[in-house]
């Protein structure tokens, strides 16, 4: 190409949307608006800052933070080689860009997300850059406008990553008992774990217009359904039409709204006085002088054993695939099963008071050991007529809201919450995401976040996405010892990181899934030991081995003051930023 080709290509750009070549620089003065067909065209972070705030109210807020491969993640690349190649396209040091500023004259605390960072993924230093901003608000008593452009968590991190939508969305709980406004601000793409947290959960949705937003992403709903999406599908009207955004805007008028937003917020005092923000202690600290108790009860704080066997060593590691193809087992005991033989007295309790009833979510009020508890479950069941039945435990919306409601009532009744998770991850379907899918997933990681009374969470099979964590924000996160815990299925990271389907064993290995491998990584407390074959090879004993491990962890939590109980539950998912969670890190 001649260097005058080049100058002309630079001077001229395509419309994505019709087709139509503009000139750049009319472009720009359009912000980036197509003005033949309205195609808004996706911005960088920093362009976007530009747009929004007032000249000469910005203030970048610190974005350097020791870098980490927490799993050691590798694929056809390393990951710390894709992580420089990001930062050299595109001059960020990651894919978040934040800041304080005006908008209108209101001050804000703003977090943009950059879809040209790997795609705009969540790992833990964007979690932990937006948790920072997030408290920066909370301390200056200023409103938070989250801008989010991403494809989901970030694979390369694992089940890390998965613990940012608890992370980031207990700071916004924080913000909303504060009485401080929360905004989100959907940009083309939101999916996967942003949707499903922190970009549904905040008080006002707003969405630019042509953005798309999303649970599951349309090649992944195409997968799985077979079936031809509707026209507009997942698209800010169409999220409109549902109900699942406040209203949509198009890109000239977005400072103008966020202005008027930000004034009526200062309008008002808030209800309740700041929170003061409160650093995790480390784990030793919070050790310091806890004994057991005379009833043989752990002291709240300290992490308990890991599994071992009956003659008091180790289990054996099985490879990670295989312990995926166990976990999967159709004969592998359901939440149906543990509520028949772990507790007694077992009542269900039925559908969501809005929609239905969903099938994948068993709950109610049962008996352990004489204490009344709300124990809430996937259910997958053992047969292809049980697995058609219940979905293969992949909850819907109003499966969630009814997982919601249970633990809304046991708040109020003063019953501890057990959780049960086996799911391949939640309903990837065309209703569910008119239903509002995200906003179910997020609205329930939000309420546990504060939930006033214990909640303890097993994962006794697959544990897959956030269709997992919507029932695992707990004061304890059990796992069997066959059980896998991760944020996409190997299947799935496989088909986007690897040249095709057939390197799921691969993929399994590099996510770091399985029981040990997340007891050293802190995201599980504790493992709680199978049978010497597989708990499907002898339900009685993994029931009985349950049964005990969850008196052992639910016993000391009862004694705990509703108020420290909440504050003790964000301290463990607030670890879990870039610098917290006891990663490798390497010096830039």
């Amino acid at each position: 190409m001649t260097a005058t080709a080049g100058q002309a290509e630079q001077l001229w750009s395509r419309c994505a949307g019709c087709a139509s070549l503009l000139y750049r620089k009319r472009l720009r003065r359009n912000l980036d608006v197509c003005p033949e067909c309205g195609e808004h065209t996706r911005l960088g972070a920093p362009e976007r800052l530009r747009q929004l705030v007032d000249p000469g109210s910005l203030c970048l807020l610190p974005d350097r933070l020791p870098e980490a491969d927490p799993i050691d993640f590798v694929d056809v690349l390393p990951y710390p080689h894709r992580l420089s190649a990001a930062r050299v396209s595109t001059g960020l040091a990651e894919a978040v860009l934040c800041a304080t500023a005006t908008i209108g004259g209101h001050p804000a605390a703003l977090a943009v997300m950059d879809f040209r960072f790997l795609g705009g993924s969540l790992g833990c230093a964007v979690g932990e850059l937006i948790t920072r901003t997030a408290e920066r608000a909370l301390d200056d008593r200023v409103p938070l406008i989250l801008v989010t452009a991403s494809g989901g968590a970030r694979m390369q991190e694992g089940a890390l990553s998965l613990m940012q939508m608890a992370t980031v969305s207990q700071a916004i709980a924080a913000l909303r008992e504060a009485g401080l406004l929360t905004v989100s601000v959907l940009t083309d793409p939101t999916y996967g774990g942003v949707a499903a947290s922190f970009a549904t959960n905040t008080d006002l949705v707003l969405a630019e217009s042509g953005a798309r937003m999303g649970f599951a992403g349309p090649r992944v709903i195409r997968q799985v359904t077979g079936r031809a999406l509707p026209e507009g599908f997942q698209t800010a009207d169409f999220l409109l039409r549902h109900g699942q955004v406040d209203m949509v805007v198009q890109r000239r008028s977005l400072r103008g709204r966020l202005a008027a937003l930000l004034a009526a917020a200062g309008t008002g005092r808030p209800a309740r006085p700041p929170v003061p923000r409160q650093e995790p202690a480390p784990h030793h600290e919070r050790l310091a002088g806890a004994t057991p108790a005379a009833d043989g009860r752990r002291p709240v704080g300290e992490r308990p054993p890991v599994a071992v066997a009956a003659d008091g060593t180790q289990p054996a590691v099985r490879d990670a695939w295989d312990t995926v193809r166990t976990a999967r087992h159709p004969g592998r005991p359901t939440t149906l099963d543990y509520l028949d033989s772990v507790f007694d007295g077992f009542v269900e309790l039925h559908g969501d008071r809005l929609s239905g009833d969903c099938p994948a979510i068993v709950g109610g009020v049962a008996r352990l050991a004489g204490r009344h508890v709300m124990v809430i479950g996937h259910q997958k069941g053992h047969t292809t007529a049980d697995l058609v039945a219940r979905n293969f435990g992949m909850a819907s919306p109003a499966g969630h809201r009814k997982a919601l409601r249970l633990m809304r009532l046991a708040a109020r009744l003063g019953l501890p919450v057990v959780t049960l998770v086996d799911t391949p991850g939640a309903d990837p379907g065309i209703s569910a995401e008119e239903q509002g899918q995200a906003a179910a997933i997020a609205e329930n990681i939000l309420t546990l976040t504060v939930l006033p009374t214990p909640v303890l969470a097993v994962i006794t099979g697959e544990g897959g996405s956030g269709g997992a964590l919507a029932l695992a924000v707990a004061d304890r996160v059990l796992m069997l010892q066959h059980a896998v815990y991760s944020v996409i299925s190997p299947e799935g990271c496989a088909a986007i990181l690897w040249p095709d389907r057939s390197a799921a064993p691969q993929a399994a290995r590099a996510l770091r899934l399985t029981a040990p491998d997340l007891c050293r990584l802190g995201v599980v407390d504790e493992i709680v030991p199978e049978p010497a074959t597989a708990a499907q090879d002898d339900p009685a004993e993994t029931a009985r081995r349950l049964r005990a491990a969850l008196l052992a962890n639910l016993l000391p939590l009862l004694d705990v003051p509703p108020a420290m109980l909440v504050r003790l539950r964000r301290q463990r998912f607030r670890r879990f930023g870039a610098t917290r969670t006891g990663v490798r890190a390497v010096a830039r």
